[in-house]
């Protein structure tokens, strides 16, 4: 595995899979009794308490169905709400207008482009809109866009990120389903916004990998190089989606 908290153990029966984060422990398998073991051989080496079925975990609610496994950041979204006083707002149906433009702060070439009396508000804000990403996708590529104005924040960039709050509050328990139907066809989508970034005039690639009917991974970021013509930029996102998929 490529992340040092997961643990997995095979067994003829199927396999046991353990999830570490600090002293909290998140333990699943496709056998029960294989489950049953392991809370017993950890309970005999250390001190533990089972709390039960998982429902939530790290800000993620999660839920148990015939359908199979749904995940949301309700409560999260409704939480970040309140933090920023955006209880109250008017919803909007989109994260951002498809013409706005978001540039880097230039003094002298904007008087609406303020810089914020306090950057760390800006900052604190998108590190939580983007741990939100884990379990809503639809706002990966407006909080990568946001993302890259950390240093140097102005209102205008505030006012965009705040449009995205606006936007969670339409629908705030929007959710992924892990699906229960079995299913092993890895299907891979990819696309870009030709030189989006109106700075550096690189592009925008995206892809989503799903497994069945289940999402698994996503993801949008900016290109690291120039792509001079719109079929360039096209293979350096199929490339990074293929990656993905390897």
């Amino acid at each position: 595995m490529h992340d040092y908290s997961p643990f997995s153990k095979h067994f003829d029966d199927g396999i046991i899979l353990i999830l570490v984060y600090v002293d909290d422990l998140l333990i699943t398998g496709s056998f029960k009794s294989g489950i049953k073991e392991t809370k017993e051989f950890l309970h005999s080496k250390f001190k533990i308490k089972d709390l039960g079925l998982l429902k939530y975990f790290l800000r993620i609610e999660v839920a148990c169905s015939k359908r199979g496994i749904v995940m949301k950041q309700r409560k999260y979204v409704l939480d970040l709400l309140f933090e920023t006083r955006m209880s109250g707002c008017r919803p909007l149906t989109i994260p951002m207008a498809s013409n706005l433009r978001l540039t880097a702060y230039e003094e002298g070439r904007n008087k609406k482009e303020e810089l914020l009396k306090d950057p760390g508000e800006y900052r604190r804000l998108i590190g939580k809109l983007i741990y939100l990403t884990m379990t809503r996708p639809d706002i990966s590529f407006f909080v990568q866009s946001l993302s890259q104005f950390m240093q140097t924040p102005t209102k205008v960039h505030m006012a965009a990120a705040k449009n995205v709050l606006r936007y969670l509050k339409n629908n705030p328990g929007l959710r992924i389903l892990l699906s229960s139907r079995h299913s092993t066809t890895l299907r891979c989508f990819c696309d870009l916004d030709w030189a989006a970034c109106h700075t550096t005039r690189r592009s925008i690639s995206d892809y989503l990998l799903k497994i069945g009917d289940s999402l698994i991974s996503w993801k949008a970021k900016k290109q690291e190089i120039f792509s001079k013509s719109s079929a360039e930029a096209e293979y350096r996102a199929l490339s990074v989606a293929v990656s993905e998929v390897i």
